[in-house]
């Protein structure tokens, strides 16, 4: 018996090579970049374990769970760590960020989160980018939820490792990520002895073995059906134009907040500022005296393909996740999810009203 996909002839370099160049496209990005062979969590890793180690003073901005992770991986590789901690019901802004360059100048490392799908929240990286050169530490940016759904810009920011995955708001598959890699970024991974090497996180094997061998050889077999879905993915993007893509996105998350906020019933925005809204997935806060997951529970109940989530660990008593990204970023699925919700406050015993929320929504999208 044949499958369509099993019985594929092999995925040669020069088709790898040309998956990376789309990629690097995209990013608008001159740097090195890597298409890794894992879910987006083994180029986060393994960019930290090559660029850090005893001898490195980290800021370590944390604006959601992610941020935490880091400083937990920094911290692992003998880093100096200093946390830059902001309420998730907000961003970090730039003049935070010099402060702390003011008080520790011997900070030489920033690690970023640039849009946390998990708290809602999205930094304004330009910004905090033009003080991290003014200051000439290495810039570390996790770019998977934002890559598709606002700009990513590693070039123009100033970025040295900026990290992406395809299975947010790209819409494509999470057995494969990214990462754009400057020069000052491979000097700092060669000149440190810890830098993983012989290793699956091993950026370095892939730059003398790859890079430096001319894209001429891989160093193992691919992840060939996720290396398929990426150019797919990727395609598509280009088919319909990243400003059009990231525009459905900023749509989505505008009319869910304004949707909700105008159901009514004590639901609201998780993070105040619209402005520090990210488009690839809007938070809520549940009313008082209710619970969220109990209430995506009555709301998956019904539909259960709805993007609905509550929030991760403690944030699952009152946070509420719509994940709007991808192929989900349209109307139908934005007015879905405000019915949906409208329907388990009700069971609730929540008053709202939805047609106020409906039109609302409409009125919000551009």
């Amino acid at each position: 018996m044949t499958n369509l996909l099993l019985d594929l002839p092999p995925l040669t370099a020069a088709r790898f090579a040309s998956i990376e160049d789309r990629v690097a496209r995209l990013l608008g990005t001159g740097q090195d970049v890597l298409i890794t062979q894992g879910e987006a969590l083994l180029p986060l890793e393994g960019a930290i374990r090559a660029a850090a180690g005893p001898g490195t003073t980290a800021l370590n901005v944390i604006t959601g769970p992610y941020g935490q992770t880091f400083g937990d991986w920094l911290r692992d590789c003998g880093a100096t760590v200093i946390d830059l901690t902001v309420p998730f019901h907000t961003a970090v802004t730039a003049e935070q960020v010099r402060d702390a360059f003011a008080e520790h100048p011997e900070i030489d490392f920033v690690s970023l989160v640039h849009a946390e799908a998990a708290t809602g929240n999205t930094n304004p990286v330009a910004a905090i980018g033009e003080v991290v050169r003014e200051h000439g530490a290495l810039f570390y940016l996790d770019a998977v939820a934002s890559v598709g759904a606002e700009p990513v810009l590693p070039d123009a920011w100033g970025v040295d490792l900026c990290v992406i995955g395809a299975q947010k708001a790209m819409g494509g598959p999470a057995g494969v990520s990214a990462v754009s890699v400057s020069e000052r970024a491979w000097a700092r991974m060669a000149a440190n002895p810890n830098a993983p090497r012989r290793s699956y996180l091993s950026l370095l094997d892939w730059k003398e073995r790859w890079i430096d061998g001319g894209r001429k050889t891989l160093l193992h077999a691919p992840a060939q059906l996720e290396m398929l879905a990426l150019e797919a993915c990727v395609e598509r993007i280009e088919a319909e134009g990243p400003e059009a893509v990231m525009a459905r996105h900023a749509s989505a998350a505008a009319a869910t907040r304004a949707g909700a906020t105008a159901l009514g019933g004590g639901i609201a925005p998780y993070v105040h500022d619209a402005a520090d809204a990210a488009p690839v997935a809007t938070t809520l806060r549940a009313p008082d005296g209710t619970t969220a997951s109990d209430l995506v529970a009555r709301a998956l109940a019904a539909d259960p393909g709805l993007p609905l989530a509550a929030g991760g660990g403690a944030l699952a008593r009152e946070m509420i996740r719509v994940n709007h990204y991808g192929p989900e970023a349209t109307r139908g699925t934005v007015r879905a999810c405000l019915a949906a919700l409208a329907t388990a406050l009700t069971d609730a015993g929540v008053s709202v009203d939805l047609p106020a929320g409906l039109a609302a929504a409409e009125r919000a999208w551009v």
